[in-house]
């Protein structure tokens, strides 16, 4: 008892992701959420800064110091980098504490082999962890979104996060279907970049293309799901008009936003020089079309596996989005439309991982089942 409460604020869940890393304290909830990127020193190997600081160097960076990212499609794919990232994550949210070895448990995707399976848990090792435990996102999606995953009824759950898509269907605290698709935010953000090069001969960074996403981006055209939403957005336009006559913002109604635009700079591969463009709303969900396209066909796909009396289950309870990609406006009403079926996104898609992952670490007897995902042989795993 006495060695439960002298760990009890030291084990730590870990959303180790492409995009960001979330840390999950026991007793304390999530403490840190900064960028997965790390700067370099190209000449010695230096880390220079991890994180936020990180992530402003991005496209920014003299040729001697590199900004990289050591998860690609959710995955360790610079192991030394990940090791130094996750020993500056585990040190900064341990401050103070020394000698401490915390338990952890760490969320991969589902699809993960044996080999990236080994370099997970041997980062985190070397990084200070005296046990690494592993949980399966789409798992650790659904405990921290509210689901009932340990009942005989079926969940589905779709975590888009930065490298990607994890869709499953989850009964009596296991996964009973799975896919996991290497398309989501970063696809997002590289079609967007592919368009605006082809079309206006312009070149953005990332930086710039996430930002054209999470502004104007959507998966579906405002209002032409139904009457009702059309009827919505006529009524929007011409409060629009009055509000703009008066000098202030639009605001939304049932959730319809306007076509918007937004003004971006980049540098014109015909001349060479400094260029701004402005791009549309519909310009940019085209741009998307693609990678939206092959998230719907995985959740299409993993409803076709589905078991019938679970489908039924998942027809009442609906679809639910966690991950930054369920932040991409309209894709629960583009995925309910294709689908037929009620999606709904999480009260809070970004921290629903690490929630889940510190839930594990919270109620680690009750939830040792659902740890130490084993390598799984999956359909979409080359999709």
């Amino acid at each position: 008892m006495a060695q439960s409460k002298s760990f009890s604020g030291r084990d730590m869940g870990i959303d180790l992701g492409t995009a960001n890393t979330l840390v999950y304290v026991r007793g304390k909830g999530v403490v840190l959420n900064e960028p997965s990127v790390v700067a370099v020193n190209a000449d010695d190997g230096s880390v220079l800064s991890v994180g936020s600081e990180a992530k402003e160097t991005i496209g920014r960076t003299p040729s001697n110091i590199v900004a990289v990212r050591p998860l690609r499609d959710g995955v360790i794919a610079d192991f030394e980098i990940a090791e130094r990232m996750l020993r500056h994550f585990m040190k900064k949210v341990l401050a103070g504490r020394r000698f401490t070895r915390p338990r952890v448990v760490v969320c991969v995707p589902s699809g993960i082999t044996g080999v990236e399976r080994r370099a997970v848990i041997e980062a985190a090792s070397q990084a200070g962890a005296r046990a690494v435990h592993l949980v399966e996102e789409p798992m650790a999606a659904a405990i921290g979104a509210g689901l009932p995953v340990s009942e005989p009824t079926g969940c589905m759950v779709v975590d888009i996060g930065g490298g990607t898509t994890e869709v499953a269907v989850i009964s009596l605290g296991g996964i009973v279907t799975a896919r996991s698709v290497r398309t989501a935010g970063d696809a997002m953000d590289a079609a967007i970049m592919s368009y605006v090069k082809k079309e206006y001969s312009l070149a953005i960074g990332e930086r710039t293309a996430e930002e054209i996403k999470m502004t104007i981006g959507s998966a579906a055209p405002t209002g032409y799901w139904s009457a009702a939403g059309l009827s919505a957005l006529a009524q929007q336009l011409e409060k629009n008009a009055e509000v703009e006559g008066a000098g202030g913002d639009p605001e939304e109604t049932q959730g319809l936003k306007l076509p918007e635009r937004i003004t971006i700079r980049g540098r014109d591969q015909v001349s060479g020089l400094p260029k701004t463009l402005t791009l549309t709303a519909d310009e940019i969900r085209h741009a998307l079309s693609e990678p939206v396209d092959a998230i719907v066909m995985a959740v299409r796909q993993s409803l076709d596996e589905t078991p019938p009396e679970l489908s039924g289950d998942i027809m009442d309870r609906g679809i639910v989005l966690t991950g930054g990609g369920a932040l991409l406006r309209g894709l629960d009403v583009r995925l309910s439309k294709e689908l037929d079926i009620p999606v709904l996104v999480a009260d809070d898609p970004l921290d629903c991982v690490a929630v889940g992952t510190g839930r594990c670490v919270e109620d680690f007897a009750a939830l040792r089942t659902v740890l130490d995902a084993q390598p799984r042989l999956l359909a979409g795993r080359r999709l």
